[in-house]
């Protein structure tokens, strides 16, 4: 029976309508060099073949392989290759070019992809929260006076009173790292990747990504394999329940 549902889910795969299995759709807006004027027909080119322009508010869409790179062409000058499996949206690939269209066309200097890390975001949190993350239960401590003597922290004696204070400090300090670990498992468990394993669009993918939203400790301890196997084995499970509950729908209209 398992079997059965298998082969009944790749043929559901290849059969799709809109995008055939290995396909996926890069959407996005192509800035000048200012990141605030948008650029009109700009090229977008795979290296697979297929190629679209950029309308006149620099929006584009095209649709891709897995092993596909992107470039961007303007006035005949093409930027670098962007890898598709790189790129951690595909529903908004912003990128800026080495232009500025208001004043005149020049070459492509550069290229910049707006796109952040997990990795520069957690910094970035850790830095605006430091006071949270850092946050330590008061206690004697000593300190060294600017005249090299030694003696009691009075700021952490005075502190040590402060039980209200504590109190918001540590619960906020809890708030914050928590925040920390749901931000990682969504970046993991993110709609673009579980997509492209699963296959599932709309109200279902909704659905699944709550209902199979895995914990912090499993996203933090396995692997990209391990990881995958989990979502792909998920969408099994829960593409039976989606079968199961068409049939009992359709006895009871029967």
């Amino acid at each position: 029976m398992r079997i059965f549902f298998k082969i009944f889910f790749i043929f559901a795969f290849l059969s799709t309508p809109k995008l055939t299995l290995g396909q996926l759709k890069v959407t996005g807006t192509v800035f000048d060099s200012s990141r605030t004027n948008y650029v009109e027909n700009v090229r977008v080119e795979t290296t697979s073949g297929r190629s679209v322009k950029t309308d006149s508010m620099g929006r584009y869409q095209i649709i891709v392989n897995e092993k596909d790179s992107l470039t961007f062409i303007y006035q005949s000058r093409p930027t670098q290759k962007f890898p598709v499996k790189n790129i951690a949206d595909l529903t908004q690939f912003d990128i800026s070019i080495g232009v500025r269209v208001k004043s005149g066309y020049r070459t492509l200097k550069e290229v910049l992809i707006f796109a952040r890390s997990y990795k520069e975001d957690s910094i970035e949190n850790r830095r605006t929260y430091a006071a949270a993350f850092n946050y330590r239960k008061p206690t004697i401590r000593t300190s060294v006076s600017p005249s090299g003597a030694a003696g009691a922290d009075v700021n952490e004696i005075i502190n040590m009173f402060r039980f209200g204070r504590n109190k918001r400090m540590k619960a906020f300090q809890a708030r914050v790292e928590q925040q920390e670990q749901d931000n990682f498992v969504r970046y993991r468990f993110n709609r673009n990747f579980v997509r492209r394993i699963t296959q599932l669009q709309g109200a279902e993918l909704d659905t699944f990504m709550v209902r199979y939203l895995p914990a912090y400790e499993f996203a933090v301890l396995a692997d990209e394999v391990t990881f995958n196997k989990y979502i792909l084995i998920s969408s099994y499970a829960f593409k039976i329940e989606l079968l199961k509950k068409v049939k009992t729908e359709a006895k009871k209209e029967n």
